[in-house]
């Protein structure tokens, strides 16, 4: 091939391998990390009994976590190959010399213990949620009464892992799989797998923060990981001087039973979820709710499908638990044939309930269930999350070296976000969530009344042929009358639940013995000792409720917060773009080694202190590279 003649090309036979394009983000993210003390803080503060990974601690492993976090490399093996020909340029980076081997790393990360983990994990709550932001930055939702909320948002991710079958001989020993610590079966959310890890996260919605991280085998503990959450929900709040009240907890159907509830209740923050269960809706105020006309209709987004809601006040669903909001949403059913994916269906209808425990002149209905289905929700996080970090890959297979990575993956998450607002200096957005409305009249039901019973109303038949109880006359309050003149006499009224009552009445087995119609009464395949049995049911009348008529005009509801997602790919995009030279000062020596132990302590055979031991591969002496990073802002190193 003839050479262009208008260009000059230079070619060399000698390997020089061209820069990472995320090293200037490296570059920059280390130099912030040295300046607020958090290398120090790592190596101090984060101790772990050594197994077999050489003479490196736990700071040099945090280094490569951090990086691979920042590089986007699909897999580890991919970062080690880019990081390699400038190993000793990024560990100095960390105040530390020699790069550890990729088998390293994974035995560092099969040797985090629980107290290593936490500790981690603490410093990570303490360092990352308020670096970079005040409380006025933070954004909120402020209600129709004009009190200001900040929501969070708790859901669980679940990362399937599929498995090869294993031969089964009584000569062969039994398997051992290398995720069995860190999956078990469970619910695999539509991913393909046998096995499953349960990951719940929790966000700061206006700032899209992460909060914490909190793992667990199969389908995990959803209560101690909920627990955990609102810890650090609470130390959140703390470090902006806010009070548990401001916090708005948005959580799915998978936290909607009465221990959740009670879970969150008592520790004073407000939530809206949708209820597992639906026994709710044979509440007798529910079903006087349902039998008047909806609070307020709503399409659905990209759907002609309009949805009913129904605020049903007030109720207490379980005696622990104080009173809760509860709002029902329904619509048609679909065609026959056609699965119901959410809710249960009635009838003509597909009802879904939802609690809150939000004012009622502060939220309506409708932004209620737009918190839920709207800015709450948490689909679209995910999806960044899985495209800038997806921190759901496999770095380890034991469970707190799995779980300190997803950590360290959130850490370098929130540090993207504190650092491109700092430098792009964005202001917040406000917007209308909902307009300004009329205040609806409110129902509120007395409690000053005693429980009352409807009339007895003969049960439902069991469709297997029998003659039903309809047949039966009811003689007094303790028997009935059978088509043939028989006695059936009282035998129990028990409470079914806490809205409805079924009493039971029994026939004489020898009148049904020798009844002439005992084909026809009994059900099919009943055995001769059995004799008929008729129940009848009562339910729970809705207490007196009280129409309160409002005036005036309700506020609309403000949302406020930062495009978070402009921030970090903003961030990010300008330091790819941006030269990066790596020049070896040939003058310096390549490594000095620390200061020897004393001879004293060498020859009594003294246990390494902590000191010494993350000395061994501390950075001793002058500068041995010289990095050039274009692109800085001037604002950005005053901010360092």
């Amino acid at each position: 091939m003839r050479p262009n003649p208008s260009i000059e090309v230079q070619t060399s036979p000698v390997d020089r391998p061209s820069v990472p394009a995320w090293f200037a983000e490296v570059v920059i993210v280390s130099q912030h990390l040295t300046t607020k003390g958090l290398l120090e803080a790592f190596a101090h503060h984060i101790q772990l009994v050594r197994g077999r990974f050489g003479s490196y601690e736990p700071i040099d492993f945090f280094a490569l976590l951090f990086g691979y976090a920042m590089s986007g490399e699909r897999t580890l093996l991919a970062f080690f190959e880019r990081v390699a020909p400038f190993g000793p340029a990024f560990m100095a980076l960390f105040g530390r010399a020699d790069l550890p081997h990729r088998a390293t790393l994974s035995r560092f990360l099969a040797s985090v213990d629980r107290p290593c983990l936490e500790a981690f994990r603490t410093l990570f709550e303490q360092h990352s949620f308020a670096e970079g932001w005040t409380n006025d930055s933070i954004g909120g939702i402020w209600d129709r009464q004009g009190h200001r909320y900040l929501v969070f948002d708790v859901d669980a991710t679940r990362q399937a892992a599929r498995q090869r079958g294993l031969p089964c001989d009584p000569s062969l020993p039994p398997p051992r799989r290398r995720l069995d610590a860190v999956c078990a079966p469970g619910y695999t959310g539509r991913k393909r797998g046998e096995v499953v890890r349960t990951r719940t996260v929790a966000l700061q919605m206006h700032t899209r923060q992460w909060i914490g991280t909190y793992a667990g085998r199969g389908n995990g503990d959803y209560q101690g990981e909920l627990a955990s959450a609102l810890q650090a929900i609470t130390t959140y709040l703390g470090l902006f001087a806010l009070t548990p009240e401001v916090a708005l907890v948005r959580l799915d159907g998978q936290y909607g039973d009465t221990v959740a509830i009670a879970q969150l209740m008592a520790a004073g923050v407000h939530l809206v979820t949708r209820a597992r269960g639906y026994r709710i809706l044979e509440h007798p105020q529910i079903q006087h709710v349902l039998a008047h006309p909806p609070t307020a209709r709503v399409s659905r987004v990209n759907s002609d499908e309009v949805v009913e809601l129904f605020d049903g006040g007030w109720l207490q669903l379980d005696g622990d638990v104080p009173q809760t909001r509860v709002i029902v949403a329904r619509h048609r059913a679909p065609e026959p044939g056609k699965r119901v994916s959410v809710g249960k269906c009635i009838g003509e209808w597909v009802y879904e309930v939802f609690i809150t425990t939000l004012p009622i002149d502060g939220f309506l209905v409708e932004d209620v269930l737009d918190l839920y289905h709207g800015r709450g929700a948490f689909e679209a996080v995910l999806a960044d999350e899985d495209v800038e970090e997806d921190p759901d890959r496999w770095c380890s297979y034991t469970e707190c070296g799995q779980e300190l990575w997803q950590i360290a993956c959130q850490w370098m998450w929130n540090i993207r976000l504190s650092l491109g607002h700092t430098m792009q200096g964005k202001e917040l957005r406000e917007m209308e969530w909902s307009p300004a409305k009329e205040c609806p009249p409110q129902v509120s039901s007395t409690d000053q009344f005693p429980d009352a019973y409807g009339p007895w109303q003969w049960a439902r038949d069991s469709g297997r042929g029998q003659i039903p109880a309809s047949a039966f006359t009811l003689h007094d309050e303790v028997s009935l009358r059978c088509p043939t003149g028989a006695t059936l006499w009282l035998s129990e009224v028990r409470q079914e639940h806490a809205y409805t009552q079924r009493a039971v009445y029994v026939a004489q087995l020898d009148d049904c013995r020798l009844c002439s119609l005992r084909e026809q009464c009994l059900a099919r395949g009943a055995k001769g000792n059995r004799a008929r049995r008729v129940s009848v049911v009562r339910h729970l009348l809705p207490a007196p409720s009280l129409v309160e008529p409002q005036t005036g005009i309700l506020a609309a509801t403000r949302w406020v917060d930062v495009a978070g997602r402009a921030l970090r790919r903003t961030w990010t995009a300008h330091w790819r773009g941006q030269y990066v030279e790596i020049l070896p000062l040939v003058e310096t020596p390549q490594h000095i080694p620390p200061p020897p132990r004393s001879p004293r302590a060498v020859r009594s055979h003294d246990r390494w202190s902590w000191l010494d031991r993350l000395a061994r591969n501390a950075w001793f002496g002058p500068p041995h590279v010289h990095i050039t990073v274009a692109g800085v802002p001037a604002f950005l190193t005053t901010y360092h």
